[in-house]
């Protein structure tokens, strides 16, 4: 198990270090034809690996992930039991978790949902800002849904999202521009990569660190799971 996961942080490391990966005896013939033997171990190896990982990252952050920008959760805001979402409105397969997390809210009264606005498609800046507006005015919830529900965020849905929610306009655009908003934006960036997401939407519950769109029973399964 040494030599396998020297093998699996040389993989993680792209072999960085040659002489390393020499002396670490994984060129002995026994453990090249386990490996070859069970390629299947490596990709498991590696999700373990950075499961690891991010959990370790998330242990030093996890304060800050869960405490929402003001405004921004939907669900019950005094919940005790936490999901966090990071998202972008541009993004198709954050579109298709509205629903799911709808469910899980509608099923458990408790679940507070702490959404974290991640702006990295190209354009999607003016959208997640606009969110954080609606969120200061108490309006997030409407926002968020109204925008998911018109699909891609032009300049024009999100207008329209904003007026839908009832936003007021002039204040959102003046405070969407504000410091207070981009320093947001650069936290949830930065706490997204230290977390090690490459994309949307990427979650944290309990010490569960994980992506993408993975439906309903499994959200359901890692919020109760954290609770155990």
């Amino acid at each position: 198990m040494r030599y396998l996961t020297t093998v699996l942080v040389a993989l993680v490391a792209g072999f960085a270090g040659a002489a390393a990966f020499t002396y670490s005896g994984l060129g002995d013939a026994n453990t090249r034809e386990y490996l070859v033997s069970n390629p299947d171990i490596l990709p498991e190896m590696a999700n373990a690996y950075q499961t690891q990982e991010a959990r370790q990252q998330l242990a030093s952050i996890k304060g800050n992930v869960s405490r929402p920008f003001e405004g921004a959760v939907l669900g019950n805001p005094n919940g005790s039991k936490t999901l966090v979402k990071f998202t972008d409105y541009a993004c198709g397969y954050c579109r298709a978790t509205v629903a799911d997390v709808d469910r899980l809210i509608a099923a458990d009264p408790d679940l507070r949902v702490v959404v974290r606005e991640w702006p990295i498609f190209n354009g999607s800046e003016v959208s997640a800002r606009m969110g954080l507006a609606a969120a200061k005015q108490g309006k997030y919830d409407a926002f968020y849904h109204a925008l998911f529900a018109l699909g891609t965020p032009t300049a024009e849905n999100v207008a329209a999202a904003a007026r839908t929610a009832g936003v007021d306009m002039d204040v959102a655009r003046t405070y969407g521009e504000s410091d207070e908003v981009t320093a947001e934006l650069a936290r949830n960036d930065a706490m997204a990569r230290q977390l090690g997401f490459t994309g949307t939407p990427s979650w944290v519950v309990g010490d569960q660190v994980f992506e993408g769109a993975v439906g309903y029973d499994r959200l359901a399964q890692y919020i109760e799971d954290a609770e155990g």
